[in-house]
Protein backbone atom coordinates (compact mmCIF):
# COMPACT_ATOMS: atom_id res chain seq x y z
CA UNK A 1 0.00 0.00 0.00
CA UNK A 2 1.31 3.44 -0.85
CA UNK A 3 0.42 6.74 0.70
CA UNK A 4 0.22 9.93 -1.21
CA UNK A 5 1.59 13.09 0.27
CA UNK A 6 2.60 16.45 -1.11
CA UNK A 7 0.95 18.43 -3.90
CA UNK A 8 -1.28 15.60 -5.15
CA UNK A 9 -2.95 15.28 -1.76
CA UNK A 10 -3.28 19.05 -1.39
CA UNK A 11 -5.21 19.22 -4.67
CA UNK A 12 -7.44 16.29 -3.80
CA UNK A 13 -8.72 17.68 -0.51
CA UNK A 14 -10.47 21.03 -0.61
CA UNK A 15 -9.55 23.37 2.19
CA UNK A 16 -12.50 25.08 3.77
CA UNK A 17 -11.92 28.21 5.74
CA UNK A 18 -13.87 29.00 8.84
CA UNK A 19 -13.66 31.62 11.49
CA UNK A 20 -13.72 35.40 11.73
CA UNK A 21 -11.68 36.02 8.57
CA UNK A 22 -14.17 34.12 6.41
CA UNK A 23 -17.16 35.78 8.08
CA UNK A 24 -15.63 39.18 7.44
CA UNK A 25 -14.99 38.30 3.81
CA UNK A 26 -18.58 37.10 3.36
CA UNK A 27 -19.87 40.27 5.02
CA UNK A 28 -17.72 42.48 2.75
CA UNK A 29 -18.89 40.59 -0.33
CA UNK A 30 -22.53 40.92 0.73
CA UNK A 31 -22.15 44.63 1.38
CA UNK A 32 -20.34 45.22 -1.91
CA UNK A 33 -23.22 43.44 -3.61
CA UNK A 34 -25.67 45.74 -1.80
CA UNK A 35 -23.82 48.79 -3.08
CA UNK A 36 -23.85 47.38 -6.62
CA UNK A 37 -27.57 46.61 -6.47
CA UNK A 38 -28.31 50.11 -5.14
CA UNK A 39 -26.34 51.76 -7.95
CA UNK A 40 -27.81 49.49 -10.61
CA UNK A 41 -31.36 50.02 -9.37
CA UNK A 42 -31.00 53.80 -9.43
CA UNK A 43 -29.58 53.67 -12.95
CA UNK A 44 -32.30 51.36 -14.25
CA UNK A 45 -35.04 53.52 -12.73
CA UNK A 46 -33.51 56.66 -14.22
CA UNK A 47 -33.20 55.11 -17.69
CA UNK A 48 -36.74 53.73 -17.55
CA UNK A 49 -38.17 57.07 -16.46
CA UNK A 50 -36.21 58.92 -19.17
CA UNK A 51 -37.55 56.49 -21.77
CA UNK A 52 -41.07 57.16 -20.46
CA UNK A 53 -40.60 60.92 -20.85
CA UNK A 54 -39.48 62.17 -17.42
CA UNK A 55 -37.21 65.18 -17.96
CA UNK A 56 -35.31 65.19 -14.61
CA UNK A 57 -34.89 68.97 -14.79
CA UNK A 58 -34.46 70.79 -11.46
CA UNK A 59 -34.47 74.53 -10.81
CA UNK A 60 -33.48 76.18 -7.53
CA UNK A 61 -36.32 78.39 -6.24
CA UNK A 62 -34.22 81.58 -6.50
CA UNK A 63 -32.46 80.69 -9.75
CA UNK A 64 -33.47 81.16 -13.36
CA UNK A 65 -31.17 78.48 -14.79
CA UNK A 66 -32.35 74.89 -14.62
CA UNK A 67 -30.21 71.79 -14.22
CA UNK A 68 -31.05 68.55 -16.03
CA UNK A 69 -29.91 65.51 -14.06
CA UNK A 70 -27.93 63.00 -16.12
CA UNK A 71 -27.26 59.30 -15.59
CA UNK A 72 -23.68 59.73 -14.28
CA UNK A 73 -24.94 62.11 -11.57
CA UNK A 74 -27.60 59.63 -10.47
CA UNK A 75 -25.05 56.81 -10.37
CA UNK A 76 -22.42 58.85 -8.50
CA UNK A 77 -24.93 60.04 -5.89
CA UNK A 78 -26.20 56.49 -5.35
CA UNK A 79 -22.64 55.15 -5.12
CA UNK A 80 -21.48 57.85 -2.69
CA UNK A 81 -24.43 57.40 -0.35
CA UNK A 82 -24.28 53.60 -0.53
CA UNK A 83 -20.56 53.67 0.35
CA UNK A 84 -21.25 56.17 3.16
CA UNK A 85 -23.88 53.77 4.50
CA UNK A 86 -21.45 50.86 4.38
CA UNK A 87 -18.70 52.90 6.02
CA UNK A 88 -21.02 54.13 8.73
CA UNK A 89 -22.15 50.61 9.54
CA UNK A 90 -18.54 49.37 9.64
CA UNK A 91 -17.59 52.20 12.00
CA UNK A 92 -20.60 51.58 14.24
CA UNK A 93 -19.72 47.88 14.43
CA UNK A 94 -16.36 48.85 15.87
CA UNK A 95 -17.73 51.18 18.54
CA UNK A 96 -21.04 49.68 19.68
CA UNK A 97 -22.73 46.34 20.15
CA UNK A 98 -25.98 47.80 18.79
CA UNK A 99 -24.54 48.89 15.46
CA UNK A 100 -27.27 47.38 13.31
CA UNK A 101 -30.07 49.01 15.29
CA UNK A 102 -28.33 52.39 15.35
CA UNK A 103 -27.52 52.11 11.65
CA UNK A 104 -31.09 51.18 10.74
CA UNK A 105 -32.50 54.20 12.59
CA UNK A 106 -29.85 56.44 11.05
CA UNK A 107 -30.51 55.06 7.55
CA UNK A 108 -34.25 55.59 7.94
CA UNK A 109 -33.63 59.16 9.06
CA UNK A 110 -31.32 59.82 6.11
CA UNK A 111 -33.92 58.38 3.74
CA UNK A 112 -36.64 60.63 5.17
CA UNK A 113 -34.34 63.67 5.00
CA UNK A 114 -33.41 62.85 1.40
CA UNK A 115 -36.94 63.73 0.30
CA UNK A 116 -36.63 67.33 1.52
CA UNK A 117 -34.45 68.64 -1.36
CA UNK A 118 -36.69 66.89 -3.88
CA UNK A 119 -39.57 69.10 -2.79
CA UNK A 120 -37.49 72.28 -2.33
CA UNK A 121 -36.47 72.27 -5.99
CA UNK A 122 -38.82 73.30 -8.76
CA UNK A 123 -39.53 70.23 -10.87
CA UNK A 124 -42.33 68.42 -12.62
CA UNK A 125 -44.42 65.96 -10.65
CA UNK A 126 -43.03 62.99 -12.57
CA UNK A 127 -39.45 64.13 -11.86
CA UNK A 128 -40.20 64.40 -8.14
CA UNK A 129 -41.93 61.03 -8.05
CA UNK A 130 -39.07 59.31 -9.87
CA UNK A 131 -36.42 60.93 -7.65
CA UNK A 132 -38.32 59.71 -4.59
CA UNK A 133 -38.56 56.22 -6.09
CA UNK A 134 -34.83 56.23 -6.78
CA UNK A 135 -34.15 57.21 -3.15
CA UNK A 136 -36.41 54.39 -1.94
CA UNK A 137 -34.79 51.89 -4.33
CA UNK A 138 -31.34 52.69 -2.93
CA UNK A 139 -32.66 52.26 0.62
CA UNK A 140 -34.41 49.01 -0.24
CA UNK A 141 -31.20 47.65 -1.73
CA UNK A 142 -29.06 48.74 1.23
CA UNK A 143 -31.17 48.17 4.33
CA UNK A 144 -31.60 44.39 4.22
CA UNK A 145 -28.24 43.62 2.61
CA UNK A 146 -26.15 45.75 4.95
CA UNK A 147 -27.90 44.15 7.92
CA UNK A 148 -26.61 40.70 6.87
CA UNK A 149 -26.67 38.31 9.83
CA UNK A 150 -23.87 35.88 10.56
CA UNK A 151 -24.52 32.20 10.00
CA UNK A 152 -24.84 30.26 13.24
Amino acid sequence: MTTTTGPALDQALPITETGPATAARVRRRQRAKAVGVAVAASGVLYLGARAAGTDFVLTDPGATVSHPLILPEIIVFALVFALLGWGTLALLERVTRHAKIVWSVLAGTVLAASFIPVFLEQATVDTRVMLCLIHVAVAVALLPMLRHRRAR
